[in-house]
């Protein structure tokens, strides 16, 4: 990256650009699947508090995080082979600032309607079909809790809470991306800066903030009168 800050030609060979759909795509579906998990694992902490230890005991968690990877990789896979059967004649210059399937495609001097329809077959459905489980879990806890007194309810979502703004920071850049016809918005480049950038800057702020000592320690720099030097 800082070496392109530094050349006015841009460009990337046809190698390093599958690299980085590989990539893209293989540790991408392996978060998904991996937040897919975790709804689980707070659905199981929340429902049953008591049994948490015997179901997610450590081989069951060992078992779906190589779960999470194999599904990642398989995904990344399959998207690799589509693509690297495609007959490009140039001139080949995509329209974003990393390489990705919708732009490589259009690159393709071929009729592509079958290849864009395995490509949405295989990234759309998998980023809506996720992003619809979490969203009944999450429903199906609250659900649970609804007769629960208010105390409950308030902890429960502050549990979630964090997680749910991840998913949401996720989920809903990749079905606007690649559940629907590979054509051009001028929106795209947004979404694309906003997943591949934005979100993942603020994850660690995200999950930070719901830690109770961060919490603890931000109440008391609130707190603290102007004008005291802090401690070094």
């Amino acid at each position: 990256m800082l070496g392109d800050f530094l050349q006015q030609s841009k460009s990337i060979s046809f190698s390093g650009c599958l690299t980085q759909i590989y990539f893209l795509h293989f540790l991408g579906a392996s978060e998904m699947f991996l937040l897919t998990v975790m709804a689980y694992d707070r659905y199981v902490a929340i429902s049953n508090p008591l049994r948490y230890l015997t179901v997610m005991n450590p081989q069951l968690c060992l078992w779906l995080v190589l779960a999470c990877w194999c599904g990642g990789f398989i995904h990344s896979i399959m998207q690799i082979v589509l693509v690297i059967q495609l007959p490009f004649c140039g001139p080949n210059e995509l329209d974003n600032f990393y390489c990705d399937v919708p732009q490589v495609i259009k690159l393709a001097c071929m009729d592509t309607y079958v290849v864009e329809v395995l490509m949405i077959a295989n990234s759309g459905l998998l980023s809506l079909v996720c992003f619809l489980v979490l969203l009944f879990s999450y429903a199906i806890i609250l659900i649970t809790l609804r007769t629960h007194f208010r105390q409950g309810q308030n902890k429960v979502l502050s549990t979630c809470a964090s997680h749910l703004t991840v998913v949401s920071l996720i989920f809903m850049p990749c079905v606007f991306i690649y559940l629907r016809p590979f054509c051009s918005f001028s929106v795209d480049k947004i979404f694309s800066m906003f997943y591949t950038v934005i979100t993942p800057m603020l994850n660690p702020l995200i999950y930070t903030l719901r830690n109770a000592d961060m919490k603890t320690a931000m109440k008391k720099l609130r707190i603290k009168p102007c004008g005291i030097p802090l401690p070094c």
